[in-house]
């Protein structure tokens, strides 16, 4: 057996079965290391990064082999901003201290609107022109916002979740087009998480806030 047949050994495997579609073990790895994730990034708790690159290595090998081609190469890019956003959680603060939740200025915005544009377009001449890709406007579109999301998870943005939350409403049905329906279940658990993780962030925001005024009272 080949290290290749090793590796996709998960994902040709079926683990189980339900209203005739079938599920990997590898779609159940990235299940369960996905939700886990995004319940300690809602928490603030930084050993979401470590659990979540081995989510993006269990959805490297699914998405590819599903032909979702983007969503699969911007897993290798979650790995980078991963090990980034781990240091950036507990070193990027003021005085490397650790990094407190904030909101996305306007130039911010800006920035983050003309990237997102410019990526989608380029993303979905790359998928049509050079791959066999079903979905490349629904595969650009949700990559896109997915690297802007984490761009603003990485520095505690709270708008971030807003940009989670609309991807994971396009993400619910392409996943159960692609047939990933655990996927598809995960995600729509996502969007439930993204709404705590909001709440818990708006919170820690005015927490901060109140204290910068009753710092600046004293």
């Amino acid at each position: 057996m080949s290290v290749l047949d090793v590796i996709l050994w998960p994902f040709n495997t079926t683990a189980l079965t339900f209203a005739g579609a079938t599920t990997s073990w590898g779609e159940v790895a990235g299940f369960i290391t996905g939700a886990l994730c995004v319940w300690l990034v809602a928490g603030q708790n930084p050993w979401n990064w470590p659990i979540g690159i081995l989510n993006n290595l269990a959805f490297v090998v699914l998405f590819a082999t599903s032909g979702l081609y983007a969503d699969s190469g911007l897993q290798v890019v979650y790995i980078a901003l991963a090990l980034y956003g781990w240091w950036a959680w507990l070193r990027g603060g003021a005085e490397h201290s650790a990094l407190p939740v904030s909101r996305t200025t306007r130039e911010q915005w800006w920035w983050l609107l003309g990237a997102g544009v410019a990526g989608t377009l380029l993303l979905v001449w790359v998928l049509t022109s050079f791959s066999n890709s079903t979905v490349p406007w629904a595969d650009s579109v949700t990559t896109v916002l997915s690297l802007l999301a984490t761009w603003g998870q990485t520095r505690k943005k709270v708008e971030c979740w807003w940009l989670w939350i609309a991807a994971d409403v396009i993400y619910v049905p392409l996943y159960a087009y692609k047939g990933l329906w655990l996927t598809a279940i995960l995600y729509v658990g996502f969007m439930a998480l993204c709404v705590l993780g909001l709440r818990n962030w708006t919170k820690a925001l005015r927490d901060d806030d109140l204290r910068d005024d009753l710092a600046a009272v004293a």
